[in-house]
């Protein structure tokens, strides 16, 4: 069957397209009882707008597109929620993909929102992002862009993030305070720049407080995953048996570090210290209780779609558009793993 028009419902009621049209979307000047019979009929042909010919007339899709590195991570299904709730709030519906940390799967993902002709796409990048034309060609397209958390400072748009090299000197600074001389850091790959940042905040606060960095004790963690946690503990422990504090910059690692060192009988945290990242919705349950700190998850979902669409607003309204960067804060969550 095909699907019902709105010439259909004027043609069944003698009436024009106008007339059904506007009665739709309750204009003043068409009557109550025509505004019923429409309605009525329309709803029991199950007659749908048809969104492309809305898209074309007005120029919107009143849609966001939004492109997450993964599936399986409370952080993004967090971020999700503020998302969708910010878009609501302001009448618009959200496309979610997820690139599972590729960058071929980030580029065919952008083209597809590009096709369905989003008003705004939002933006955490893969881990494997390391190039950047596929975001250079949204803002060529003049499509608004906000990228969150994971994000590259090589593309003029707007960015919400944390600050991770503050997040990571405080949390490696408590290690230090907590009596911690020889720190490990499992950290993440190159890209995208916040696990950079989280190196820099690591390796300033051991100078800061007279610790000179050793690279031998910092250990990549490609997947960011509770085995590379796991393994890299082992490596470390066998390396570094000296070692008494390990920062991880996900929950998801320090998780697989806690699990070789209670296997291994190795104290926590009498001796070696762990702070996670995160706060993932586990920590405060495993034994010990994870430390880490904690992202304002939900609030950067807001933020992100807030910026998006004042920036979809002011584009629509042929205003000026000025991008901004927000930093959000973090604060530490101490629990078991520190002493």
């Amino acid at each position: 069957m095909s699907q019902v028009t709105l010439k259909d419902i004027a043609s069944i009621l003698g009436v024009s397209v106008t007339t059904v049209s506007k009665a739709l979307k309750d204009y003043p000047d068409i009557s109550s009882e025509t505004k019923h019979a429409v309605k009525l009929l329309a709803d029991k042909l199950n007659y749908k707008p048809n969104i492309h010919a809305v898209t074309l007339r007005s120029n919107q899709s009143k849609t966001i597109g939004v492109i997450l590195p993964k599936v399986d991570h409370q952080f993004f299904a967090e971020t999700i929620n503020g998302i969708i709730s910010e878009a609501n709030i302001h009448g618009y519906q959200v496309i979610v993909l997820f690139s599972d940390e590729s960058m071929t799967t980030e580029e065919k993902q952008v083209d597809l929102l590009l096709e369905k002709r989003v008003d705004g796409i939002l933006m955490s990048l893969a881990n494997e992002t390391n190039r950047y034309d596929h975001l250079h060609k949204v803002v060529k397209n003049h499509v608004p862009l906000v990228l969150f958390d994971k994000i590259t400072r090589q593309v003029n748009c707007s960015k919400v993030i944390i600050d991770d090299e503050k997040a990571a000197y405080k949390a490696v600074e408590h290690l230090v305070k907590t009596g911690c001389r020889k720190i490990a850091l499992f950290g993440g790959p190159k890209f995208p720049s916040n696990y950079n940042s989280r190196l820099k905040g690591y390796r300033k606060a051991l100078e800061d407080h007279g610790i000179p960095p050793d690279d031998s004790l910092v250990y990549i963690c490609h997947d960011l995953s509770i085995a590379e946690g796991r393994e890299n503990a082992e490596k470390l422990l066998k390396a570094h048996p000296d070692t008494d504090g390990i920062f991880c910059i996900t929950d998801h690692i320090a998780l697989g570090a806690i699990s070789y060192l209670n296997d291994a009988n190795i104290a926590i945290p009498d001796d070696v210290s762990i702070i996670g990242f995160s706060n993932w919705l586990v920590t405060p349950y495993i034994k010990p209780h994870l430390s880490t700190v904690d992202q304002p998850s939900v609030q950067i979902g807001k933020e992100s779609a807030s910026l998006l669409i004042d920036e979809i607003d002011r584009k629509n309204k042929k205003q000026p558009i000025e991008f901004f960067e927000i930093k959000l804060q973090t604060h530490l969550i101490l629990r078991e793993t520190t002493r």
